[in-house]
């Protein structure tokens, strides 16, 4: 009896499941360095504006948005060869991605501000087409790699746990990337940067190849049309699909307070609670539940539905942080409190970190089975771009309150911020993340359609209208 479509383009083993891992761990490697490391590099070790830095973040999305669709294309374009549709792409840009976010952190002696102001705009924009022409590739793959949702479940979870591995050495330099002067202040070392940046890079490359080697494309995928005005026609329809944007929106919000967190917490360790050395412990405590999650993530999504298990999580996440800006009105700010929050939230936020890349692929595979598109990689192309949105709002909300306290890094050295302004740099730190989360909640709970009934039914439905096709 011939198999069914699903069953013919299923099958993942260990390996694929580690190898799918290893593309996030690599991309997070690189990625977690503009997270974690960029903003306070940029004001404190190059003396850039805040300012400055938003302009930036800003002009480079723009860039995206005529970069990120059209790599897409050419990726949907592209005739499948023995080494794959996607996969291909990851062993070709690993090295070049690695150099470009190692040249976003050297600082060159004697340049002017305005001239490290140019050196981070082009190394910045650099990095980020570079990684995009990467990134769209792996994201893909997971439509290739299997075709059953409950394997795309566990390659989401795999993905996920790739990504915490992999922002963990950005985390770590955020927390030693000072040095004492000789009056005894805390200040920024540009070498240090330059060398954790570097053997980050190296590291990435390593987990790159290891992801390209490990994988196998089940589902072959005929290139794409090359008509006129078809990437448009493409980026309408995914405008129109509910599911899609819903995702898109929330994967952007979420990334934002991730971002938002791991960024911020550098000013907030460094000048409120004067522990430098402590940056990375909030990070680490959210990601510490995901350690205990992930064994029965997705079984409890198969049974309630990734979108109930998620959309609850973030809102119990918003809960702890409302807590924390409620105690704060009172007066009530702690390290260690603020510490407990967060591994509190973690547990709300572990699901959504787990998942968020399936619930992504459900909403392609929607628009494939109602819309018949099968533009795979710009769909991917849009979704990405919409995350990267989501690294500009962190930016903006990072840069916001500082510009609101007037904070100049290159005066910090001799001088202190004004309790007023200390505190209003907490009250940001627990208040951004909150808002950011109850918005992922409306969104998800409310606004995308695809429930576990939903998802049910988009199975049996992928089955009748892909089951002619040959893997």
């Amino acid at each position: 009896m011939e198999q069914g479509y699903i069953a013919r383009t299923s099958g993942i083993g260990a390996k694929d499941k580690i190898g799918y891992a290893m593309g996030d761990l690599a991309s997070c490697l690189v990625f977690g360095l503009t997270q974690s490391v960029m903003n306070k590099f940029y004001t404190d070790g190059l003396g850039i504006s805040v300012l400055s830095v938003m302009i930036m973040t800003i002009i480079a999305r723009i860039w995206d948005a005529i970069n990120d669709p059209i790599w897409g294309r050419l990726i949907d374009g592209a005739k499948p060869r023995s080494d794959g549709r996607y996969r291909r792409w990851i062993k070709i840009f690993a090295v070049p991605v690695a150099l470009s976010a190692v040249l976003m952190f050297v600082k060159i002696p004697g340049l002017s501000t305005g001239s490290y102001l140019t050196y981070a705009y082009v190394t910045y924009i650099l990095f980020g087409m570079l990684y995009t022409c990467i990134n769209i590739p792996y994201g893909s793959l997971a439509q290739v790699i299997t075709s059953n949702d409950k394997e795309r479940s566990a390659l989401s979870v795999f993905r996920s746990i790739g990504s915490v591995f992999g922002a963990l050495p950005a985390m770590v330099l955020a927390s030693i990337m000072y040095s004492k002067t000789a009056e005894g202040n805390t200040i920024l070392s540009p070498t240090k940067v330059m060398i954790g940046a570097t053997v980050i890079a190296v590291l990435s490359v390593v987990a790159y190849l290891l992801c390209y080697r490990w994988t196998k494309e089940r589902v072959v995928s005929q290139p794409a049309p090359r008509e006129k005005g078809q990437t448009m026609q493409v980026i309408k329809t995914l405008l129109k699909s509910r599911p899609f944007m819903a995702v898109s929106l929330a994967s952007m919000l979420f990334l934002a307070a991730q971002m938002f967190g791991q960024g911020y917490n550098t000013y907030l360790f460094h000048n409120y609670f004067e522990k430098p050395g402590f940056t990375m412990l909030p990070t680490v405590f959210q990601y510490l539940p995901v350690a205990v999650v992930m064994f029965f993530a997705t079984r409890l999504s198969n049974k309630l539905g990734r979108r109930e298990v998620c959309s609850w999580g973030i809102l119990l996440a918003a809960v702890f942080y409302i807590v924390l800006f409620v105690l704060a009105l009172f007066g009530i700010t702690n390290l260690w409190l603020y510490l407990a929050a967060c591994l509190a939230s973690g547990v709300g936020t572990a699901f959504i970190f787990l998942l968020i890349w399936a619930l992504a692929t459900d909403a392609i595979d929607y628009n494939k089975v109602k819309f018949g598109l099968n533009d795979e990689a710009t769909s991917y192309a849009f979704y990405s771009f919409m995350r990267k949105l989501g690294q500009t709002v962190a930016t903006i909300l990072i840069n916001v309150p500082l510009l609101k306290i007037g904070y100049e890094g290159s005066k910090l050295n001799t001088e202190k911020l004004t309790p007023e302004a200390l505190q209003s740099m907490y009250n940001s730190s627990v208040m951004i993340p909150a808002v950011l989360f109850l918005l992922v909640f409306i969104l998800l709970r409310f606004v995308y359609p695809l429930s576990k009934q939903k998802i049910d039914e988009l199975q049996v439905e992928k089955e009748r209208v892909l089951g002619g096709e040959k893997a």
